[in-house]
């Protein structure tokens, strides 16, 4: 979490999100009127803040990681432009720490060079959509993060994922795995494109795979930018 991020939730009168995220912010709901509510409830959540905002509280909406990397940001901005309230409100978007960025710090340097963000849920968008993403990610030969790689009900889709890499990329090349990335009880592990899958993934998961110039040592999982070492 930023310095910002933690001022704004300190200072909030009301916190709303996805209750999973609201019970991370431990101390910080001391004395605040917290919404929460589960998932698939994105539009609910963000009526309410808009509603609640225009009576003139301080209103804090919140997500995972960055608000504009697959968060609230976006639904919220569009709803406020539908409901008219965009010009009667002050908003600010908060930056955050994405756990693409997160979890390339806990395995080393994992994103030196030009990397893509895919994420496997088919939730909100086509798999045939995703197919198309990760064949040109792996294509390209990009770094390629994987949001929401494993949940309960969607299990085949990193196989697939795994098995389109592998049509462009070395069974050795370079896997990073990191569990609750940057947070109580994040587990890493460094593998490969071949034995990944091996490892437990969850929804908690971010897997990053590595470019062709992407290496492991004992300690970090590293992508060479280029520079003369």
């Amino acid at each position: 979490m930023s310095i910002r991020a933690y001022r704004v939730l300190r200072d909030a009168e009301v916190i709303i999100g996805y209750k999973t995220y609201i019970e991370l912010l431990g101390e910080l709901l001391d004395g605040k009127q917290v919404i929460s509510s589960g998932m698939t409830r994105e539009v609910e959540r963000c009526l309410m803040a808009i509603e609640t905002a225009l009576t003139g509280k301080y209103v804090a909406i919140v997500s995972s990681g960055d608000p504009g990397i697959y968060g609230m940001a976006g639904i919220t901005l569009e709803l406020l432009e539908k409901e008219g309230a965009a010009d009667k409100l002050e908003v600010e978007i908060v930056p955050g720490i994405s756990s693409a960025n997160a979890a390339a710090s806990s395995l080393g340097a994992a994103l030196m060079h030009d990397f893509a963000v895919i994420s496997l849920s088919d939730l909100l968008t086509p798999w045939e959509a995703i197919e198309r993403r990760l064949e040109a990610a792996a294509q390209a030969d990009l770094v390629t993060v994987l949001y929401n790689p494993v949940s309960r009900k969607r299990t085949e889709q990193i196989k697939k994922a795994r098995q389109i890499f592998l049509k462009y990329k070395s069974p050795a090349t370079p896997v990073g795995i990191v569990r609750n990335a940057k947070r109580r009880g994040e587990e890493i592990t460094r593998t490969d494109l071949e034995h990944f899958l091996e490892y437990p993934i969850d929804m908690f998961t971010v897997v990053l795979i590595g470019n062709k110039q992407s290496y492991r040592t004992e300690r970090f999982m590293i992508t060479p930018r280029g520079y003369d070492v």
